[in-house]
C-alpha cells in the first residue's frame, strides 16, 4: 500500500524496502540469546565428553596401579569397565564440572563479542578494563581445567563427588606444589616429543 498512500508527498525521501519474511516473531527478537544458548550447550557437551574421557583413563590407570596381583586382580577390559563406572556412578559429577567450565567459556565468548563491538569506539578505559577481564577469565579457565582434571582423577580413584574431589585435589596439589610444577613440565615435554614422533612418522 506504499505507492497508494501520500507518504511520498509528506516525505519525498521515504522508500519501501524489504526487511525479512514472516514479520517480527519471537525468534527474531531473541536470536542473539538463542545463539549464546547454542554456544553454551556446545561448550557444556564438549567439556562433558572430555571429562568422560579423563575419568575413563584415570579409572583404567588406577585399576592397574592398585592391583595387588597383576594381572589377576585387574579387570579383563580395564577401559570398558572404567567407562561403565564413569557413566553409571559419576555422570552428575562430570556434568557439574563441565558446567562450571562451560560458564567460564561462555563469559569469555561474551567478552570477545563485546570487544568486537567496541572496536569502533575510541574509549581507552573501556578497552583496558575489557583486556583485564579477558586476561583474568583466560587464567581462570586454565586453572579450572587443571583443577577439574585432577578432580576427575580423584573421582575415578576414590569415587567421591565433584566438590569433595576438587577440594582433596586442591589440597594435595598445594601440599606438593613444587613436585607438581616439575612433573607438569616434564609431562608437557614428553607429550611434545610424542607429538613430534607421531607427526614425523606419519610424514
Amino acid at each position: 500500500t506504499f505507492n497508494t498512500t501520500n507518504v511520498t508527498k509528506l516525505c519525498p525521501d521515504a522508500q519501501c524496502l524489504f526487511a525479512f519474511y514472516g514479520g517480527e516473531t519471537a525468534y527474531h527478537k531473541y536470536i542473539i540469546a538463542l545463539q549464546f544458548f547454542n554456544v553454551f550447550m556446545f561448550f557444556w557437551l564438549a567439556n562433558f565428553v572430555i571429562a568422560l574421557g579423563q575419568v575413563t583413563l584415570a579409572g583404567a590407570f588406577a585399576s592397574y596401579y592398585w592391583a595387588f596381583k597383576k594381572p589377576d586382580d585387574m579387570p579383563a577390559f580395564p577401559l570398558f569397565s572404567a567407562f561403565g563406572r564413569a557413566l553409571r556412578y559419576h555422570t552428575g559429577s562430570l556434568a557439574f564440572g563441565s558446567l562450571i567450565l562451560a560458564i567460564i567459556q561462555v563469559i569469555r565468548v561474551i567478552l570477545e563479542y563485546l570487544d568486537h563491538r567496541l572496536k569502533a569506539a575510541d574509549n581507552k578505559l573501556a578497552k583496558f578494563f575489557l583486556s583485564c577481564l579477558k586476561c583474568c577469565f583466560w587464567c581462570l579457565e586454565k586453572f579450572i581445567k587443571f583443577l577439574n582434571r585432577n578432580a576427575y582423577i580423584m573421582i575415578a580413584v576414590y569415587g567421591t563427588n565433584f566438590c569433595t574431589s576438587a577440594r582433596n585435589a586442591f589440597s594435595l596439589l598445594m601440599r606438593n606444589i613444587i613436585r607438581v610444577a616439575v612433573l607438569d613440565k616434564v609431562t608437557d615435554f614428553l607429550f611434545f616429543l610424542g607429538k613430534l614422533l607421531i607427526v614425523g612418522s606419519v610424514g
